[in-house]
Parts: C-alpha cells; structure tokens; sequence
C-alpha cells in the first residue's frame, strides 16, 4: 500500500462497503445516542414520510473518514467538512471515495464523496490531512 507521502493529485483512496443492515444502524444508534427510531424501526420511518428507515448521515460521514484511518500513524485529519445529500437505505451498497486535490508541504486536500450503486453523490465535501512533521 502506498503511503500519503507517494500520493499525487488525482490519486483516490476508495472502498466499497457492504450493504446497510439494519444492525449497522442498531449498533451505530446505540454507539452514537442517537435513537431517532427512523433509524431502526420501520414503521416509525413511514409514519414521518420515509419509504424506509434511513441510515444516520453521521454513519455515513464516519465510514467516508476510516479512507484515512490507514494512514494515521503518519498524519491526521485536521479538517473534515461535508454536506449531506441524499438518503441511505437498507441495502444501499455505496462507495467511499477520497480524492487528492492538492498538497501543500506536510498539507495534503482531499475532495471526498459517498455514492450510491447507481452514482448519486450521498455526502461530499473536503478533508485537509496534516501530515506529522519529520523528527
């Protein structure tokens, strides 16, 4: 695996999860506090207008900044700002994307993004990865 020193811009870290389950939302509510039940039970999603539950948009977010928790003995993320846009639903299989825009000394930004199967962009936004200073 490269290190974030070898990285150019247009170089993309990318995964792709499994798809939503009901427990990765169960987990994430207990985890997080955040019990909003059209997380976890389905006919309180409907009820609010929902087709289904929906995962957390923090889940979300969280699984876009484990791209970076390989390299983190050589830095850190020093910014991480996103914008939620669209739904995940159980099922949903998305892809983790994180793009080298550009680098400045030990500054390294990324755009980053969350996409659906079919390309709809779930979370996007920047992460400004800091790497440590050579002792």
């Amino acid at each position: 695996m490269k290190t974030m020193t070898e990285f150019k811009p247009g170089e993309t870290l990318k995964v792709t999860l499994a798809p939503v389950s009901r427990l990765d939302l169960i987990k994430y509510a207990g985890a997080s506090g955040d019990f909003n039940p059209i997380h976890t039970i389905d006919e309180e999603a409907k009820k609010a207008g929902l087709p289904g539950i929906i995962a957390h948009g923090m889940w979300t977010m969280g699984n876009l900044g484990k791209l970076f928790t390989p390299f983190l003995e050589k830095g850190f993320i020093k910014e991480y700002k996103v914008r939620f846009a669209g739904m995940v639903f159980l099922d949903d299989v998305l892809t983790l994307k994180a793009e080298l825009a550009e680098t400045s000394g030990n500054d390294l930004f990324f755009n980053v993004k969350a996409v659906k199967e079919k390309g709809q962009e779930v979370v996007k936004g920047s992460v400004h990865f800091r790497l440590y200073d050579a002792v």
